[in-house]
This record gives structure tokens, C-alpha cells and sequence, in this order.
């Protein structure tokens, strides 16, 4: 048995964990593929023996995917610097005993909130309280004190257990008024879709859907509705930027991504973006079945 064919083998025994630590960080599939194929070349090209070969590719892992946390967030904020986390590790001390948030408990919240965390923040938390990785090797992956990484994990747990809770729950709500609109549309039922949509209902299209033939700007329930009868089809809901959307991925080619706005249990306003740029720029999340 050669070297490479050896550390393959090794490298292989963990990948099942790897890869769930990289989806769990960056709640992603493909891009967890990705850091844990980059987490393989630099293990290939490591030298020496590792002791701790399922610690090392966790920590190698973990710093791909908080690099790559951070170029996420530097292009949604146009190269802002992220000065959340620093700040919030400079809050109280969080309490050691502080009963930790499992990943059943958190359930949906945890892919509501998540995009809503500072990188290292999130890093912090998913690695404590999901996988049990000590706050000692969490502050090395984050470059910052152990009472620092503690303090992240605190501080995202708390909007995980309240606000995001809270927020899970105003998503599955919404979920179910965007899931009977698109039922409605492709079932070509003009009543049905009338009764989701607020009488002053606006729906806007970017230049790009304006060009695939949508008109730049419709109001009213009835005019709404008329444009999404019998459409919809390769339409489904999902999670964009962590907020309730809709893609439309005909043939499994991302198309068309609609915001809806609810407002009192009836979609206010429903914006259609195509532009391929900013189709680019959204974080696209499949909700669980």
C-alpha cells in the first residue's frame, strides 16, 4: 500500500463526521463538500504524524468553513469588516453551567438563525453545543481566548433558544401561506390564490425577470393572481438569506428566486429576482420535510 492510498483510507474514516460538522457550520451541502475536499488536500500535503488524526481534520475543517463564513459575509455587506463577534466576546461572562441547546431542540431555528450570526459566533456555537468540542480547541480554530469562544457560543445560544424559536415559528407559519399560494397557482385556482394575497398586493420584477416577460410592476390581488395562474410549477419554497422565499428551478436550473413579504397572514408584496449577479449573492436553503 502506498502513502496516498493510506492517508486516503485514514482521511476516509472521518469524512461522514467532517462533512456533518462542515453542513452543520455553513448550512450547506455543497459547500460542506468543499471544505471538507480542501480539509483533504492539506492533510495530504501535512507532514508528520498526527496523534489526534479526528481533532486535527475537525480543526482544519472548522477554519475552512469560518473562512469561507467570512467571505459570505463580505459579500452580502460589501467588505464590512465583522466587528460583532469581537464585541459581543467583550460582553458578561456567560455562566459555565448554562444548559447547552441540542440540535433536536433547535429544529428548524437552528437554519433560521444561523445566517444571522457573526461567523465566529457561529463556529463557536455549532462546534460546542452540537458536537462537543471543548471551548480550549474552539478558541485556537477562532484565534481568540478560551472565556472568548465561550462567550460566542452564549451569546448565539441565547437567540437560538429566544428569538430564533420565536422567529422559527413566524417561518413555518409563512411557509404554510407561500405553500397554499404556490398550490393554488400551479392548481390554477384564482379563488385560492386571491384569498392569500392582500387586496393591495404588489408584485415587482427586476430587469432581468422583466426581460423573461414578467411586467415590471402589477398591484392588486386579482391582477396578482391572473399573472401566477397556472404557473408555478417548478416553483417550491425555501429558505433565501434566511428569510421565507420561493425558488423556481426549472429542470434543476436556478431561474427565478420570489420574496414574499406577509403581513397578518396575507402576502402583501412579492418581489422577482433573476438578475444572475444577485441570484449569486443569496444563500439558498431547502427546508427540511
Amino acid at each position: 500500500m502506498n502513502e496516498q492510498t493510506w492517508l486516503a483510507e485514514r482521511f476516509e474514516a472521518h469524512r461522514a463526521r467532517l462533512e456533518h460538522v462542515a453542513e452543520r457550520i455553513l448550512g450547506s451541502g455543497s459547500e460542506a463538500s468543499d471544505a471538507v475536499q480542501e480539509a483533504w488536500i492539506r492533510f495530504s500535503r501535512s507532514e508528520g504524524e498526527v496523534e489526534n488524526l479526528g481533532g486535527w481534520l475537525t480543526t482544519v475543517v472548522a477554519r475552512v468553513c469560518l473562512d469561507m463564513l467570512r467571505r459570505r459575509q463580505a459579500r452580502r455587506e460589501d467588505g464590512s469588516e465583522d466587528l460583532t463577534a469581537e464585541a459581543e466576546a467583550r460582553g458578561p461572562y456567560a455562566d459555565p453551567d448554562e444548559h447547552r441547546v441540542t440540535a433536536d431542540a433547535i429544529g428548524l431555528a437552528l437554519l433560521v438563525v444561523l445566517d444571522q450570526l457573526a461567523p465566529a459566533e457561529r463556529v463557536a456555537f455549532v462546534l460546542h453545543d452540537l458536537f462537543d468540542v471543548p471551548f480550549e480547541e474552539i478558541a485556537r480554530i477562532l484565534d481568540r481566548s478560551p472565556v472568548a469562544a465561550r462567550q460566542l457560543a452564549s451569546r448565539a445560544r441565547r437567540r437560538v433558544r429566544g428569538a430564533g424559536r420565536a422567529r422559527a415559528e413566524e417561518v413555518v407559519a409563512g411557509r404554510q401561506i407561500v405553500e397554499a399560494f404556490l398550490a393554488a397557482a400551479r392548481q390554477g385556482d384564482l379563488a385560492g390564490l386571491v384569498a392569500v394575497l392582500d387586496p393591495e398586493v404588489v408584485f415587482r420584477a427586476d430587469p432581468t425577470a422583466t426581460r423573461m416577460g414578467a411586467a415590471p410592476e402589477t398591484r392588486g390581488a386579482e391582477a396578482v393572481a391572473t399573472l401566477f395562474k397556472g404557473r408555478a410549477q417548478a416553483a417550491r419554497a425555501a429558505l433565501v438569506d434566511g428569510e421565507l422565499g420561493v425558488v423556481v428551478e426549472p429542470a434543476g436550473r436556478l431561474l427565478l428566486v420570489l420574496l414574499p413579504t406577509i403581513v397578518g397572514g396575507r402576502i402583501t408584496r412579492i418581489d422577482a429576482v433573476a438578475d444572475p449577479g444577485s441570484l449569486g449573492q443569496l444563500a439558498l436553503r431547502p427546508f427540511p420535510s
